[in-house]
């Protein structure tokens, strides 16, 4: 059996319960969150600490076995999984120790296993919140969120993942570990672990605990849900950032996303967008703060002419009635078929720009648009269907049309100063169009700190690599 003598060390590393070799076991790990992308893994293999993911990393560096790591497994852009045969996916859940919060210095060690709900769990017991949230927050894990830069609902007001990581602890390819969890605000001694293993998709070394950010946990909050054309919603931006500063959510759904998570939830939205009147657009906005931040958000909303609908809440319970239409909009798309996704971001001020782009793209080749995304990044979630094949359900786009309608839209929102990937990462999926938005010798100078860290080159090959 080709590498049976590879398999036997790693069951001597991890234990033999920890190698899953049948494809029954595997299947779970080999499929990414779209179903889009797929591959047979040589083994699943699930280390429980820091040193076996380092010997792991080792072993297979000498039998020069490529390895993906994986987090829980949310990934949209094919990092995660396996590409063709011959590739071990390293499992990083078992890795799901707590340390104790550092309520003085606001922070907390997780093992990178720990799930994003996890994190927010051991805040809120000491009395404090995480700065980062998003819909999978019960399955994607804060190695993961910190090996991709996740985003999410709160960057708005605390940034992306990378803001929220004051320590990180990685495992080599060579078996050799970097990093620390000090966590200490004031450190300037050259190389910064965090900010280089932030967003690498684990090309770089496979992330084994972080030290996180806490923040104040705000237990007074208000929601308002409103229709108006894309451009209002623009300008209602403008007006929260300047009159809401306990801003904590700005999401953008445009209708066709609103019609798609209506149907699954068997919800009718209590606000009406006219589409054949400009009326195109969905805003969320969520406020949180000590005291009650109602009436600041009423005047907002009232400051901005244009809204053509609204509808505010106070209590938990009309809250998550306006904020499930949202949170729950990448599960209501995923009825409808398997969608080609492309996460790009751009000024939220050129956000017309890149809706119209994208509905040409679509409509040009018969896909059906579904957009949606977060207002106060400029940040679109363009998910593309094929034809129907009946009601509620799509073909996935013809494999033939896939590649020239990601170019056209891809180099379309280059062209407008924006990113290709905004939080789901680049992955495989969008690795050929790096060249969008990075000169070669910045691609020359990322494929150096590759090879410097990672000499053998089997960390998630094909990731981040035009």
């Amino acid at each position: 059996m080709p590498h049976a003598s590879l398999l036997d060390d790693l069951a001597g590393i991890v234990g033999g319960e920890h190698v899953l070799t049948d494809a029954d076991l595997r299947a779970g790990y080999e499929t990414d969150w779209t179903r889009r992308y797929h591959g047979e893994a040589l083994a699943v293999v699930r280390p429980g600490d820091a040193e076996q993911t380092a010997a792991v990393l080792a072993r297979c560096a000498a039998d020069g076995v490529p390895v993906v790591p994986q987090g829980g497994n949310t990934g949209m852009v094919g990092a995660s999984v396996p590409r063709g045969n011959g590739m071990v996916v390293l499992s990083m859940r078992r890795l799901d120790h707590v340390g104790e919060v550092n309520a003085a210095g606001g922070q907390v060690s997780l093992g990178a296993g720990v799930t994003i709900a996890r994190w927010r769990e051991v805040a809120r017991a000491a009395g404090l919140d995480s700065p980062v949230d998003f819909g999978a927050r019960d399955s994607a894990t804060v190695g993961g969120a910190t090996a991709t830069n996740a985003g999410g609902s709160r960057v708005v007001r605390f940034g992306t993942m990378r803001s929220q990581v004051m320590g990180v602890v990685a495992a080599l390819s060579t078996g050799a570990t970097v990093g620390s969890l000090a966590g200490l605000p004031k450190e300037t001694v050259g190389l910064h672990w965090p900010s280089l293993l932030a967003g690498s998709e684990g090309t770089l070394g496979v992330i084994t605990a972080v030290r996180l950010r806490l923040v104040p946990w705000y237990r007074q909050h208000a929601a308002a849900l409103v229709a108006l054309p894309l451009p209002v919603a623009v300008e209602l931006l403008s007006v929260a950032r300047r009159q809401l500063p306990h801003l904590d959510a700005a999401e953008l759904l445009m209708a066709d996303a609103m019609d798609v998570a209506a149907a699954h939830l068997g919800r009718t939205p209590p606000v009406h967008a006219d589409q054949a009147a400009g009326v195109d657009t969905f805003v969320l906005l969520e406020c949180a703060d000590h005291d009650d931040p109602t009436a600041e958000l009423a005047e907002a909303l009232a400051a901005v002419g244009g809204i053509a609908d609204s509808a505010m809440a106070s209590d938990p319970a009309g809250i998550a009635r306006l904020v499930e239409f949202r949170d729950r909009m990448a599960e209501s798309i995923s009825t409808l078929g398997v969608p080609l996704k492309l996460d790009v971001a751009t000024q939220p001020g050129r956000l017309p720009e890149l809706i119209a782009l994208a509905e040409r793209a679509a409509s040009s080749r018969g896909c059906h648009l579904v957009p949606f995304g977060h207002l106060a990044e400029g940040n679109v979630h363009v998910n593309l269907l094929g034809e129907p094949l009946g009601p509620g359900r799509y073909a996935p786009v013809d494999p033939a049309l896939a590649d020239g309608l990601a170019e056209e839209i891809l180099t379309g929102v280059a062209g407008l100063g924006g990113t290709i990937s905004a939080e789901h990462g680049v992955g495989i999926a969008k690795a050929k169009w790096l060249p969008l938005v990075r000169r070669a010798d910045e691609l020359a100078a990322a494929a150096a700190v590759k090879a410097a860290l990672d000499p053998s080159g089997i960390l998630n090959p094909g990731v981040l690599t035009p």
